[in-house]
């Protein structure tokens, strides 16, 4: 007789990668969870940090905010995953906003990031890389009110 996992006793529980999917059986049924939702839950913690202004290099935020305008969004964008049985690394690019010091920026988005992923998915993170690629000046980026001095 082979042997084979017993999956009604309680004690049986797997977790395998297959293509872009995460799958965990368990006694009670299977869960499969693709790469892209890892890489979505990791960049919407990322953007809720203060001082993220964006996720993404430059070509990637431009098609982005292509897509913002009819209204579609890519919420894994500047994300990059790998994903193991148990595992996850991601790989981050991200805007920062000046004056807002990079290097908290980076612990804060790696610690919202490693909570959410964990929480959420059920999978360890084993490392958050961070590419800081460019600042946004607020000045900038929308006309200025000359009488105060700020973005309106």
């Amino acid at each position: 007789m082979a042997s084979t996992t017993n999956r009604v006793d309680g004690t049986a529980t797997t977790g395998t990668t297959a293509g872009t999917t995460t799958t965990q059986v368990t006694t009670n049924g299977r869960t499969i969870i693709d790469d892209t939702v890892v890489a979505k839950v990791a960049g919407i913690a990322a953007r809720d940090v203060p001082g993220v202004f964006a996720l993404g290099g430059n070509a990637a935020r431009a098609f982005g905010a292509i897509r913002d305008a009819i209204g579609s969004s890519a919420l894994g964008q500047g994300v990059r995953v790998e994903v193991g049985e148990t595992q996850v690394a991601v790989d981050l690019t991200i805007v920062v906003d000046y004056p807002t010091p990079m290097m908290e920026v980076a612990t804060a988005v790696r610690a919202a990031v490693t909570s959410a992923v964990t929480e959420l998915v059920g999978l360890e993170v084993t490392e958050v890389n961070i590419a800081i690629n460019d600042v946004n000046i607020p000045g900038l980026n929308g006309p200025v009110d000359e009488t105060e001095g700020r973005v309106r």
